[in-house]
């Protein structure tokens, strides 16, 4: 059965020699039951050969008939968009074929093997009888091909499902990734405006820091995952930068494993840490103090809350977000930020590479 619907494009009779065997083992099968005995001698297998030889066409007939049918079905009623609609039509029209080429094939075989019926005299509905086992035989089959035209037609529709929600998910993660570089250079070059008209000599040794800072946000742009201990690099190295604006106002200590494995999602200690920076107060008489450490699998990043009256122009609000929503993009795990007894907390979780 298989064997006549395999491939792409077939001819309206395509019996391959798998149909063939299918079908033979079938009718082996039926009448194997009916006489077991008749396969072990010569004059048992004459006595059973014609039945064998029906039970072959007629497994045939309905084989074929079936492959016919779903066929005709997948490009008229697809499951995906009628599942009820096809399985009752598909059913009730096999099983009515099934019936009338099953009586035709008897009655055939009767006005053959016996010579003294004619269409006037055959016992009709003593036939009606003979359809009863090729009935239940025609069943099994359409509950196979249906079964396997279901499955295959949903395998297909999940997989395409699955191939579309990953790519949505992989242009939404490039859409939040895309968001990194432009915000991290305008907000680095606005406090640059500050500090060229205020400190020029500050303001050159920060140029000098930030193009090293740029080069690691430009390696890692189209990176899904960074290594923990990269990250960690780059936030001592951004802190360094900020401590060259603040001075005394900021006092930050990294407390890490050197040999703790992870992965991050990239530039996310670069938001976090610059929203610390940007929504608090960071003086020599009020310093703002950040500690990066590990609780468990778990990055913590905590800074003492002394909240600004009112955020710099310059905050686009992405920060928190953009962390979170490529958490939920990237793995069932997921980050955690609140207030603890005057200390902003953030958690963040350590990925592993899939």
């Amino acid at each position: 059965m298989t064997g006549s619907i395999s491939g792409t494009k077939q001819k309206f009779w395509n019996f391959s020699p798998g149909f063939f065997l299918i079908n033979f083992l079938i009718a082996f099968g039926i009448t194997f039951s009916f006489c077991p005995v008749c396969y072990s001698s010569l004059d048992g297998l004459k006595q059973i050969w014609e039945s064998f030889f029906i039970s072959f066409i007629i497994s045939m007939t309905l084989s074929y008939g079936s492959s016919r049918f779903e066929r005709y079905f997948d490009k008229q009623i697809p499951w995906i968009h009628y599942p009820a609609k096809r399985m009752i039509l598909e059913t009730l029209s096999y099983m009515t074929y099934a019936f009338c080429s099953t009586y035709v094939i008897i009655v055939l075989f009767v006005l053959l093997r016996n010579r003294s019926y004619t269409l006037n005299n055959l016992p009709w509905k003593e036939l009606v009888s003979d359809t009863k086992m090729p009935m239940i035989l025609a069943f099994v089959i359409s509950a196979t091909f249906i079964s396997r035209s279901f499955l295959i037609e949903w395998r297909k529709a999940a997989i395409e499902t699955e191939q579309l929600k990953t790519e949505r998910y992989a242009q939404q993660y490039q859409s939040l990734k895309d968001q990194l570089n432009p915000h991290f250079l305008f907000n680095s070059l606005n406090v640059l405006n500050n500090l060229v008209y205020d400190n020029p000599d500050m303001a050159s040794r920060f140029i000098g820091q930030l193009s090293k800072i740029y080069r690691y946000v430009l390696d890692v742009q189209q990176e899904e995952l960074v290594e923990l201990q990269k990250e960690l690099e780059f936030a001592e190295n951004y802190l360094s930068l900020q401590k060259i604006r603040f001075e005394e106002g900021l006092q930050y200590k990294i407390q890490v494993d050197k040999n703790k494995t992870g992965f991050l999602p990239p530039l996310s200690l670069q938001l976090l840490l610059e929203n610390a920076i940007k929504h608090n107060i960071a003086s020599m008489a009020n310093p703002l103090y950040i500690d990066i450490m590990l609780d468990g699998n778990f990055l913590i990043i905590k800074n003492n809350l002394q909240v600004r009256s009112s955020l710099p122009e310059d905050s686009a609000g992405i920060g928190l977000p953009n962390i979170r929503k490529r958490y939920e993009l990237l793995s069932s795990e997921n980050m955690s930020a609140e207030d603890v007894n005057g200390y902003f907390v953030v958690k963040l979780p350590l990925l592993k590479l899939s």
